[in-house]
């Protein structure tokens, strides 16, 4: 083993270099811990070594010269570097999408590719008519109807704002003239008149237009003698339109009638959440009610419930599930699946 003094292949800033050795033969302490001899000291720690080994890792030590004036790429030398905005490299937004169901994260485009349903746990996304259409209709072709209907003001009301404030604000925020969309097309070329509110729009609530809408689409479906589809989604009737709110389940109501007087199929969907009014009028009505997994379906809220009878309500009170098992469902269906059921259910009536 050569002293240190006898080493005159290594350069002289290299870092890498014998150990010392004591007259007594033992090696010099680094860093607290005695190494043996024959050890190599790589920038204050001993490695113990063959001979063999250090005549290949040399010349390669010796090429590289790890000195301190050349290893920049491991030290930043410029301190406070400042990286322009512009040069900066962002995932850009909406890429990724987490479940807030299993907090599992998936690509956006497989969440939209499976029908905005997680491929982890299959939490069904509470998503809009822009979805649905797409999902049902073929090649997403279909026939808008009475679009540009917007509420109107009958009893002047005023909240934190005034809904005719409200209204405008909402459909410059949402895209939306209401609460509720009616279209017409084919669906696995079986013509089919769909409507299907959205949550987005004050909660789904049900108005005027929300039941003018729905009538509308009921008196299209009976000219047309197509089945009808309806997607409810809703918080209830709209508290700022009162009496005229509550009017349209009655008006719904005797529409829906006409369409079973002429034997045209009816089939509501109720997806997360379906309570109030809604529930109370056409979303029970269907010839076949269906519902998404893990719906909240029902008329009042589980905690105006619990308070009103003193009492505990069961686990999985008023979700789909509970709704099923005690008769007021025909069956729950996945979404994935909600265009091929649906086609098959109506090739049945038909």
């Amino acid at each position: 083993m050569p002293s240190t003094n006898s080493c005159t292949t290594m350069p002289a800033n290299c870092r890498v270099r014998p150990c010392a050795t004591r007259s007594n033969g033992t090696t010099p302490s680094v860093g607290g811990h005695l190494w043996p001899n024959k050890g190599w000291l790589f920038d204050g720690a001993s490695v113990n070594i063959s001979r063999q080994t250090a005549n290949l890792i040399f010349p390669f030590v010796s090429l590289l010269s790890f000195s301190s004036t050349n290893m920049s790429w491991f030290i930043r030398k410029d301190k406070g570097i400042q990286t322009p905005t512009e040069m900066k490299r962002e995932a850009p937004d909406g890429l990724w999408y987490q479940c807030p169901n299993c907090k599992q994260v998936m690509h956006t485009r497989e969440h939209k590719l499976n029908a905005y349903t997680c491929v982890h746990c299959n939490y069904h996304e509470k998503v809009g008519s822009d979805a649905y259409f797409s999902l049902l209709f073929d090649g997403n072709e279909f026939t808008e109807l009475d679009e540009n209907m917007i509420s109107a003001d009958p009893l002047g009301f005023t909240d934190t704002k005034r809904y005719p404030d409200r209204i405008r604000a909402t459909v410059a925020k949402t895209g939306l003239k209401d609460a509720v969309r009616t279209a017409h097309g084919p669906m696995n070329g079986t013509e089919i008149t769909v409507a299907c509110m959205d949550f987005g729009f004050i909660g789904g609530s049900m108005g005027s237009v929300v039941g003018e809408k729905i009538a509308r689409a009921i008196d299209y479906a009976l000219a047309n003698k197509t089945p009808f589809l309806m997607i409810s989604r809703s918080g209830g009737a709209r508290m700022m339109e009162a009496g005229f709110s509550l009017m349209q389940m009655a008006k719904t109501s005797a529409k829906l009638a006409r369409l079973s007087e002429a034997g045209l199929p009816y089939v509501s969907l109720l997806t997360d959440p379906t309570t109030g009014g809604v529930t109370a009028s056409y979303a029970m009505l269907g010839d076949f009610n269906i519902a998404e997994p893990g719906a909240l379906i029902g008329f009042a809220g589980p905690r105006v419930i619990r308070e009103t009878i003193g009492k505990d309500l069961p686990k999985g009170f008023q979700s789909a599930e509970f709704v099923l098992e005690h008769g007021f469902l025909d069956f729950i269906v996945d979404r994935k699946d909600l265009k091929d059921k649906l086609s098959s259910l109506l090739k049945m009536l038909n």
